[in-house]
């Protein structure tokens, strides 16, 4: 006879198991209400096991929310699809604009969670030695600058342009965007406001020597 499972693995799980099931469920309140808070027995009353049963599968509270920020990562990426740009399609700078839009919905998505674990330092720890949960070379800055450097082999950039600097200068008007009112507890704006816009995408083109 097969051993019996768990009471919370019986219905909706898709064949997890308790470590996985209680990795999912930490994501799941992650990405519901942030990490502000969260505690043991927040995660497993939602997870319908018993407080003691975290330890059972995690050397702690740390461990098991490092994990759940890794899976809530891969999570807001999945969700959001890849990035908005190709390589010789459109222009130069309407893409990077839609690149701008896609990197705020990206930094409101998961940043959150970041800015509540900062009484946390050891979550954070746990978190940066695991794998780069996007993959290598699929961190936003990464995929922004590979695309402009496509783009500059096909001849749409000057080959003095710099797609590094451009794309770290992209992504970190996004932190300025969220992280800063995140931690004053100010509202995040919905989507970028115009004139940051425009006062980006021209100091990009210009920066770059845009040829289309």
């Amino acid at each position: 006879m097969s051993p019996r499972k768990a009471a919370a693995l019986r219905d909706g799980t898709d064949g997890l198991s308790l470590r996985e099931h209680l990795v999912a469920t930490a994501g799941r309140l992650i990405a519901e209400r942030g990490t502000t808070g969260l505690t043991v027995r927040d995660i497993a009353r939602a997870a319908r096991v018993a407080d003691g049963v975290l330890y059972n599968h995690f050397e702690g509270k740390e461990e098991l929310l490092a994990l759940a920020l890794h899976a809530h990562v891969r999570s807001v990426e999945r969700d959001l699809g890849p990035l908005p740009a190709r390589p010789g399609e459109g222009t130069v700078a309407g893409n990077l604009r839609a690149c701008l839009t896609y990197g705020l919905a990206l930094h409101k998505a998961f940043l959150p969670a970041f800015a509540g674990l900062l009484p946390q330092p050891e979550v954070l720890a746990r978190f940066d030695a695991l794998p780069n949960p996007l993959g290598e070379g699929r961190g936003l800055q990464a995929m922004l600058a590979g695309y402009l450097r496509a783009e500059r082999d096909l001849g749409r950039l000057t080959p003095s342009a710099d797609p590094e600097a451009a794309a770290t200068l992209l992504v970190g008007v996004c932190h300025e965007l969220v992280l800063p009112r995140l931690l004053r507890g100010a509202p995040v704006p919905a989507d970028v406001p115009p004139a940051t816009a425009d006062a980006l995408i021209a100091t990009l083109m210009n920066g770059l020597a845009c040829t289309s």
